[in-house]
């Protein structure tokens, strides 16, 4: 079969043990299916992120064992001819959140997010195309910059149960579900396209995404605040002149539309490539667009050039705490008003082990205790707990631990979430605002007068 994601890295893959089970069909995709051995550490419930949907249905159909099960039965043809879009596959991938967990705490690693998008993919090419809800949710960076002018809608839609109802019928968006306001101008707009700060600083580059540009601009701004306070010197990271802004392509990845995700990867790499290649930084701030440099645009196929983007890529907090660590960070912080903070990890901080990192930046910031939460997916997993059928799910595995934790904690102390979606579930399931870390440091910052 023609696959749509670069499987390639699993052709070297062997036959032992591991991989009796190797579908007879799908090459080297499904030599990445049978990386399960059906050891079923993931249908347990206890530390870690693995497996949410089981967590919370305790059904081992909605396990990582199962989805990987059901895609080699469907390459080994059990289920016809068109296995991926009859309803054995849909309802396994169904609960799939994409959280990486299987990745990190499976003895043999299995990517089921990564398995997921090409089943997606594979779908859509034999019905023509994806539903119009999942083009729409896909194509959230190019919607963007519109949505400031239909605040009034979105905030008349939050408002009024009977419009929310209608969205829903409609488009398929969870009536219970609040919309995000977008803002008047993005970030990026009302920034010069030289460097900003001093000369001689360490030069740096910060990545801005989508849902920083666009619909949190403050979360960008902080971050700006804080590494020109430590003396660096910062580059936007921009497109040619002309074209709209860089999006890392996750939205599109996560609805299996493979082809726009890769044109954006490429429009990334080529604006980052001359920076990896001068040995900069490449700094982001949303976990699940940052780490995407780092891990699917291999399986996009996009050579060398992608590789050295990788090498350079950094969350903030995995940056600072490089810096610290090398004794080269000098960022002046004082005691918060507040003095305890709640931190919730987002999946793919986790999966890639930057909770560490966190803890360490946090513990820079004077006189603050903090705690990690021990919780699972948060739930709403980009746009998994937007859709109708997925709500009552998606709240469930929030009140799994992270919503009680923050309904539990002191009204004055501060609920720190640096996933974008993980502050929405926040939000609305426990009514309490959450940050990034960007902005605890922010205003930490020991500024003269």
């Amino acid at each position: 079969m023609d696959t749509e994601l670069d499987w390639s890295p699993y052709d070297s893959y062997g036959l032992g043990d591991a991989f009796a089970a190797t579908p007879s069909a799908g090459g080297a995709f499904g030599k990445a299916a049978a990386v399960c051995i059906g050891n079923r550490q993931c249908q347990r419930t206890g530390n870690g992120v693995m497996c949410p949907s089981f967590r919370v249905t305790d059904d081992p159909a909605h396990s990582t064992q199962h989805r990987a099960a059901t895609l080699k039965a469907a390459l080994n043809g059990e289920y016809g001819p068109q296995p991926f879009i009859g309803p054995e596959l849909e309802a396994a991938m169904d609960l799939c959140v994409g959280c990486k967990g299987c990745k990190r705490e499976c003895p043999n690693g299995v990517d089921m997010a990564l398995l997921r998008v090409e089943s997606l993919a594979q779908r859509w090419a034999q019905l023509g195309g994806p539903p119009g809800r999942e083009r729409l949710l896909a194509n959230l960076p190019r919607l963007a910059p519109w949505l400031g002018r239909l605040n009034w809608l979105i905030r008349l839609r939050n408002r009024v149960p009977i419009l929310a109802r209608l969205g829903e019928r409609w488009l398929g968006i969870a009536a219970q579900r609040s919309l995000p306001e977008g803002r008047s101008s993005s970030f990026l707009d009302g920034q010069s396209r030289e460097p900003l700060g001093m000369p001689q600083g360490r030069e740096v580059v910060l990545l801005v995404d989508t849902f920083s540009n666009h619909l949190e601009p403050a979360n960008a701004q902080a971050a700006v605040d804080v590494l020109l306070a430590a003396g660096y010197r910062v580059h936007l990271a921009r497109p040619t002149e002309g074209q709209r802004p860089l999006c890392c392509g996750r939205t599109y990845l996560s609805n299996g539309l493979v082809a726009q995700a890769r044109a954006e990867a490429e429009r990334m790499i080529a604006a980052l490539v001359d920076y990896a290649e001068c040995g900069l930084p490449i700094i982001g701030l949303e976990p699940s667009c940052l780490l995407m440099l780092r891990d699917e645009y291999f399986a996009l196929g996009l050579g060398p050039a992608a590789a050295k983007v990788a090498k350079s890529a950094l969350l903030l907090e995995e940056f600072l705490a490089k810096e610290h660590d090398a004794k080269r960070l000098e960022l002046p912080l004082r005691p918060l008003p507040a003095r305890r903070a709640l931190v919730h990890g987002h999946c793919h901080q986790k999966a890639f082990g930057a909770m560490k990192s966190m803890r360490k930046v946090l513990g820079l910031v004077p006189d603050l205790e903090f705690e990690l939460i021990e919780s699972s997916c948060c739930g709403i997993a980009g746009a998994f707990g937007l859709e109708a059928e997925h709500y009552a799910v998606s709240m469930r595995m929030g009140e799994l631990s992270l919503l009680p934790a923050v309904r539990q904690a002191e009204p004055d102390a501060l609920v720190v979430a640096n996933g974008t979606s993980c502050r929405h579930q926040i939000h609305d399931g426990a009514g309490r605002e959450s940050v990034h870390l960007a902005r605890v440091l922010q205003a930490a910052l020991d500024r003269p007068g």
